[in-house]
């Protein structure tokens, strides 16, 4: 069996790749100079659209003629550009047609930076991860047939493996910076449920999209994403950070001050919180309390 067969997801890791370790929320690897945020709009839509043309242009001659048949000056001529421009945008042709997953994981890192301080980080992560299923969801018929390639030629889906398992890479070390790893100690559990919980999140998107590419592309895959994110919401989000709360803050802790506190006589737990303190907080100082 080869390493290809084994794989059951698109966002599986590489051994191409780095580990998470190598990986900050403001520092992703291989991303190609044109994928930095620095270009205009209007200058990274004229690039983003040359791309597809090239990737429009390879798919038709991977799937007409093959893909070992097929040279980059054959794609090139195809999109009506030069050698050189086709150079420009990918550093061969297995890169093709693969367009979008630079600007995708800028979009990606974009929605974890911009995430409000109150929101569970496992949230923040299926919201993150919702940006490469739009990825695939823009363009169904072309999502289906890139699948169908990549499930036929090896160098294709190995591209893809190494391209998107960043993906992954991104959302864990979002999830292990939301905990302190000097203070950690038994019994907090943290740093395991960080890296299961990004896993999680990514074999779910990686069922949906699955199912969804061998259906042909039809149907609500944002609903079916929304309700695998649930199970994994369910499974993962509530002891997710229970560890790390401090000593809880009182509702009269001062000008702005957001937390919860029980307090427990005999067999009843009381719990006293501002009304904008967050559910999923209340919810772990509860669990805290109980355990206690």
């Amino acid at each position: 069996m080869t390493r290809t067969d084994r794989w059951g997801g698109l966002l599986q890791p590489s051994a191409d790749c780095p580990p998470p370790e190598s990986v900050t929320a403001c520092n992703v690897p291989h991303m190609s100079d044109s994928a930095k945020p620095s270009r205009s709009p209007a200058a990274s839509s004229q690039r983003l659209r040359m791309r597809r043309e090239l990737a429009a242009a390879a798919m038709e001659l991977f799937a007409t003629k093959g893909y070992e048949a097929t040279t980059v000056d054959e794609i090139a001529a195809t999109a009506g550009v030069a050698r050189r421009t086709f150079f420009r945008h990918f550093r061969a042709k297995e890169e093709a047609i693969f367009p979008d997953h630079d600007d995708t994981l800028v979009r990606a890192q974009a929605v974890l930076e911009a995430a409000p301080a109150h929101e569970n980080p496992l949230d923040t992560v299926c919201r993150g991860i919702k940006e490469v299923m739009r990825m695939y969801a823009a363009s169904p018929k072309g999502s289906v047939e890139r699948y169908k390639l990549t499930r036929e030629v090896p160098a294709l889906r190995e591209r893809e493996i190494a391209s998107v398992a960043r993906y992954e890479r991104l959302f864990t070390r979002y999830l292990l910076g939301h905990f302190d790893e000097a203070a950690h100690r038994d019994g907090d559990d943290d740093p395991l449920l960080a890296e299961v919980a990004a896993s999680a999140v990514v074999t779910a998107h990686n069922h949906v999209l699955r199912r969804w590419l061998r259906g042909g592309g039809v149907g609500d895959v944002e609903a079916e994403l929304d309700h695998a994110f649930a199970i994994v919401r369910r499974t993962f989000g509530t002891g997710f950070g229970a560890n790390r709360l401090a000593a809880p803050q009182r509702a009269d802790a001062g000008d702005g001050a957001v937390g919860a506190e029980t307090k427990r006589e005999d067999e009843v737990l009381v719990t006293v919180a501002r009304t904008d303190t967050p559910i999923g907080e209340i919810m772990r100082t509860i669990e805290q309390a109980l355990r206690d």
